[in-house]
């Protein structure tokens, strides 16, 4: 069942505290051991700039004691890992700013399943051994809610499994985030099409061994979310042949106004450099049409009873309704034991307000119109 965290009423300046050291400690690469922290920055000619050095300076600090914690849990928990078997996981796929999360926190009120809550996506080598501890220590320092949409989040809610396999490998299109100079390197593992054999390698080892840390604590299915994912039909098939997925759509011109405003707000805080001179509406073009390309070219592998779509709108519209539909197509046993504690989270969203976005310039329609077209088809989303 998803863990939800009771708001605390707190002052202005201790919630502007909260959000600074969260932003200066909390970087997607904060699990990251001092061998990969070096190695990143050899990739990137140790290129921080100035006004960065300090959150650099507290990562090197930090990725020396996690490698010392990484020996630790491996000599503690190593053979017992080894004998661990993961469940096929259940995948959330969708863009970025789809529903994803709202999709995610849904399903995770059936305590059937576990999944990744933010401490160990972003500890990814040494949960298993410092997350009991720390947990009281970090958990004051983690805004009640994320900066770019006011969603709820905390501590122990559910997160992205891409965190966790961007700090322990390195191959993630998430490092673009923290080294935005070299977008062009990092966006091959996005799709992982034009990454070498030991890139994918390396992903498809540090991803198991997540979910193996997970199964060992948890002993159940994981349910899993990560936009990235959505792109990687094949090699997921190829790790899980048995595992379900279930993907979100929603009204292109959204997604894009959303996306782009995630990647100005949220990668402020997570940038060792500047933002390059890119153009960022080509970014989020590119990004979209290269995910859906493979999408649409892999979706295919997945067996029909194990593929369910549906819509942001009509969950939004009828979430206990569209959840029990996915339950039912994708052979999910006993919905009724989950619609009670559904009905109530239902509930407990009803004052929630999305962010809002002025109109797009006609010219900009007309390029996200011709670039993801196959998607307003798709999905039945009017174009103009």
């Amino acid at each position: 069942m998803v863990a939800t965290e009771t708001p605390k009423v707190v002052s202005q300046t201790s919630e502007t505290v909260r959000i600074w050291l969260y932003k200066t400690l909390f970087t997607n690469l904060c699990g990251v051991t001092f061998g990969d922290w070096w190695q990143a920055l050899r990739e990137n000619r140790f290129a921080i700039d100035l006004p960065r050095c300090p959150r650099a300076a507290i990562l090197t600090v930090g990725s020396v004691l996690n490698s010392y914690y990484k020996k630790r849990e491996e000599r503690e928990f190593g053979e017992a890992l080894a004998q661990v078997k993961v469940r096929p996981p259940l995948f959330i796929l969708g863009h970025w700013r789809s529903g994803t999360t709202l999709l995610h926190n849904l399903l995770a009120l059936d305590d059937r399943f576990a999944y990744p809550n933010l401490y160990q996506a972003f500890f990814p080598h040494t949960f298993l051994c410092t997350e009991d501890a720390r947990t009281n220590l970090v958990r004051p320092l983690v805004p009640q809610t994320r900066s770019f949409d006011n969603v709820a989040q905390g501590l122990q809610m559910p997160n992205e499994d891409e965190f966790a396999t961007c700090a322990a490998s390195l191959r993630s299109p998430y490092m673009a985030w923290a080294f935005p100079r070299n977008q062009e390197h990092y966006e091959r593992f996005l799709t992982f099409r034009d990454a070498s054999t030991a890139d994918v390698a390396r992903w498809k080892d540090e991803l198991v061994m997540f979910l193996k840390k997970l199964t060992l604590r948890h002993d159940r299915p994981m349910l899993l979310k990560s936009p990235p994912h959505t792109c990687r039909i094949k090699l997921l098939l190829e790790l899980f042949p048995d595992a379900r997925f279930l993907h979100i759509s929603r009204n292109p011109y959204t997604v894009f106004q959303s996306t782009k405003h995630l990647n100005r707000v949220l990668t402020q805080s997570l940038r060792f450099q500047r933002q390059g001179t890119g153009d960022p509406d080509e970014t989020v073009l590119r990004r979209y049409q290269l995910m859906y390309d493979a999408y649409f070219e892999e979706r295919d592998l997945i067996p029909a009873d194990r593929l369910h779509e549906l819509a942001f709108e009509e969950l939004e519209n009828d979430p206990v309704g569209q959840i029990r539909g996915a339950y039912e197509h994708l052979g999910l046993a006993d919905f009724d034991a989950v619609l009670p504690r559904l009905e109530e989270y239902v509930g407990s969203l009803a004052n929630y307000r999305k962010n809002e976005y002025p109109n797009l310039p006609l010219a900009l329609r007309r390029r996200i119109q011709t670039s993801w077209a196959k998607s307003f088809e798709e999905w039945g989303y009017p174009a103009d």
